[in-house]
């Protein structure tokens, strides 16, 4: 993702030039080579499909953008925030913003910068669109034997927004997480009351993400990311779709645990938009074992 001025031209066109903006970052080219908009949006959008078709993606118009639940990115156009005229408030007019997680928060806001961090529950949304890619075949992924790296952190939360407490040595079991913590009981925010779900039993976050985010005077605690284990020398993301050893723990990475607008709540402002692709893993338990400070983690 990256930041991108507004493009210019008129006021009236303010809206299709906020919604390029958008776009520009979710597909990171500079605004200038996407088609110029329109002052109509409606125009806009339409040109701006056939370019991203010639580039193996779509714009897909979202039915009820307010109950969209989707870990990746998505456009919205939402009534701006109210202003002042005197004595009273007088909306303002359409803007467009960029959403991502799940649930999801504002992560770019072009044209109304209060409207940055908030949760798309809040907005009044008029439409919605995700980019997608027009291609889902899944290729297949190359040996990651060589992963190695090791245990720097280990913490558990006993229940949904408890503050997670840090260990120096964790029972893990299988099929369940960590002891002790609130997704191993399923107690857990995004526990599911219909059976268990792959990649809820164990979380993992990079440390050197949160060393980035600190030298970037973003500081951001392990505690904070309210992930299980910190890792130390190893890439967590690609451990998606593999299987790891924790000490002698086996385990199976499932998806990348992407940031969402409850994390943000919990411990931001602000956190959403630099931990996006950088949240950490979801995983799988596949055996009882203990895990230690220090323990190795590597890939099979």
């Amino acid at each position: 993702m990256i930041d991108v001025e507004l493009p210019p031209g008129s006021a009236a066109g303010a809206l299709a030039r906020g919604f390029a903006a958008c776009l520009a970052s979710v597909t990171e080219v500079p605004v200038t080579d996407l088609p110029q908009p329109d002052e109509d949006l409606a125009h806009a959008l339409g040109a701006w499909r056939t370019w991203l078709a010639e580039h193996g993606s779509g714009l897909v118009p979202i039915a009820d953008p307010v109950r969209f639940q989707w870990a990746g990115w998505w456009i919205a156009v939402v009534a701006g925030p109210p202003a002042s005229a005197g004595d009273r408030r007088v909306d303002c007019a359409d803007v467009a913003v960029l959403a991502f997680g799940t649930p999801p928060g504002v992560v770019l806001s072009p044209q109304a910068s209060a409207l940055l961090g908030l949760a798309t529950a809040e907005l009044r949304i008029r439409q919605a669109y995700a980019v997608a890619s027009l291609d889902p075949v899944l290729h297949r992924q190359s040996s990651a034997a060589d992963l190695h790296g090791s245990v720097d952190g280990l913490a558990v939360a006993p229940a949904a927004e408890a503050p997670m407490r840090l260990l120096e040595v964790a029972q893990a079991r299988a099929g369940r997480g960590l002891e002790g913590d609130r997704y191993a009981a399923g107690a857990g925010t995004f526990s599911s009351h219909a059976g268990r779900r792959p990649g809820y039993d164990l979380t993992l976050i990079a440390a050197e993400t949160l060393d980035e985010m600190a030298a970037t005077g973003q500081a951001l605690d392990f505690a904070g990311t309210r992930r299980n284990v910190l890792t130390r020398g190893i890439d967590v993301n690609a451990l998606v779709g593999r299987r790891f050893r924790i000490g002698d723990v086996l385990c199976e990475g499932r998806r990348l645990c992407e940031p969402c607008v409850h994390l943000d709540r919990l411990s931001g402002p602000g956190i959403l938009r630099p931990l996006i692709h950088r949240g950490g893993l979801r995983a799988d338990v596949l055996t009882d074992g203990e895990i230690r400070l220090g323990a190795p983690v590597r890939a099979l």
